[in-house]
């Protein structure tokens, strides 16, 4: 036993050699310490060692029993104590056999810390820097776009965004930044959401078709998710609806390693009316983002958007594209290559964009075109609640905040029965090239 506790202990034998405190033989319980006032004349004793006498009204001294034993129970006691202290555990039952004591342990047991909290203490310590993990790097770069775009929206509409900042129980949070019955959008949505979690086994095994790297054994896995959102819905029905998404996904070990990782994204273009040259000038930016860093790209990348923007019940897409990709890890490029790649593309998203609800916004518009505007939004929500994975997945997750998540359903929609557009009309032009995607470079 190391010397504190040894002291501890020989303090406590001490403590009970003491003289027992007297029992009142009645009621069993101690004897409060009472004063009496004696007469002026007072009797003094002169000790020969043995017990002096009781003073005269006061209770006798009354005999403990067995105080070896209260002693030795002290002792076994203290000892018990003293190895919980030491050892942060409860000791051991007694046993006859030796072979069947557990082994000692070795101080407090402390569990490793979850990547959140390593995170937050690696942002106390040393802030964000292009050495710090690929997980905070993307957090700080969607924040710092969050507030480009939203500065530059708010001088375009001439009206502020609600800003709404939320945590997450187990870790991260998000920044909801709406606007609704703006001058020029009647619902726009800019969002960051970082979250962190738990994968179970389940969704371990889903993953594992576009990710080999996943360990299949373990039962659960740490995971990381941040990105940035926007949709934007316009109030005049001759300007554009726009979306946007880019995203950071990884998984880590029990010791806080990276397991797995892999970015994903896109951004398209949904009008209500078709200007062939807005969606040439919108394609030809996000070509040009692509090219930077891969020429096959674009082309790979808008056949996956055509697809996964698919309206299945339909039969028709839910716009007229731009990009969609997901699941890039080491396995496409270097997780550098592919930071750059999504830095570039999200880059690319104002120039591409704001000259078209520039040009737009101003039109003039009648009551059937409106009606008409609200019909292909019907559409969009349809996709969006049926079909899209983001909001399944954003569904799906525990603590999800679920106002932010439908953020990209527009404010107000319509459907009506068994609509069809007029023959040989800008409708039906439109819908005829979303039942056949066109290539639009």
């Amino acid at each position: 036993m190391s010397t504190p506790y040894r002291a501890a202990l020989e303090h406590t034998i001490q403590c009970c050699r003491r003289r027992p405190i007297a029992i009142d033989a009645v009621k069993q319980r101690p004897v409060k310490q009472r004063t009496r006032q004696f007469s002026k004349t007072q009797r003094r004793w002169v000790s020969d060692g043995s017990r002096p006498p009781t003073p005269p009204g006061m209770p006798g001294p009354s005999k403990v029993v067995a105080p070896k034993t209260r002693v030795a129970v002290g002792v076994v006691f203290l000892s018990a104590l003293i190895y919980s202290m030491a050892t942060g555990d409860r000791p051991p039952p007694p046993s006859a056999d030796p072979s069947q004591q557990p082994p000692p342990r070795s101080g407090l047991q402390l569990d490793s810390p979850s990547i959140a909290e390593r995170d937050n203490l690696s942002k106390r310590e040393s802030g964000i820097s292009a050495t710090s993990p690929m997980r905070l790097r993307m957090e700080a770069f969607i924040k710092e776009n969050q507030q480009d775009i939203v500065r530059t929206l708010e001088t375009l509409d001439g009206t502020p965004f609600q800003i709404d900042k939320w945590d997450r129980p187990n870790g991260g949070g998000g920044i909801s930044c709406v606007l609704q019955d703006g001058n020029v959008f009647e619902k726009a949505g800019v969002n960051t959401s970082v979250v962190y979690g738990t994968l179970p086994r389940a969704a371990i095994s889903q993953m594992r078709v576009n990710h080999k790297a996943l360990d299949p054994d373990v039962e659960s896995l740490e995971f990381f998710a941040a990105g940035l959102s926007l949709v934007l819905h316009p109030v005049n029905p001759m300007a554009p609806t726009v979306h946007l998404n880019y995203r950071y996904f990884e998984t880590a070990n029990k010791d806080g390693s990276t397991n797995a990782w892999w970015f994903g994204g896109g951004t398209d273009l949904t009008p209500s009316y078709l200007f062939d040259e807005d969606v040439i000038h919108f394609h030809r930016g996000i070509k040009e983002a692509c090219d930077a860093h891969d020429k096959d790209y674009y082309a790979r990348f808008k056949k996956w958007c055509d697809e996964y923007f698919y309206v299945k019940h339909r039969n028709e897409t839910r716009g007229v594209g731009g990009i969609f990709f997901d699941d890039l890890d080491d396995t496409e490029k270097d997780q550098e290559s592919l930071f750059a790649f999504i830095q570039g593309c999200l880059g690319a998203f104002l120039p591409s964009y704001l000259p078209i609800i520039q040009k737009r916004k101003e039109m003039p518009y009648t009551e059937k075109e409106k009606q008409w505007q609200q019909l292909r939004r019907g559409r969009y929500v349809e996709f969006n609640l049926v079909h899209d994975r983001g909001t399944a997945f954003g569904l799906n997750t525990p603590g999800a905040r679920i106002e932010s998540i439908l953020m990209s359903l527009p404010l107000t929609a319509r459907w009506q029965y068994q609509h069809e557009p007029e023959k040989g009309s800008r409708e039906e032009r439109l819908v005829n090239v979303l039942k056949k995607p066109v290539e639009w470079l």
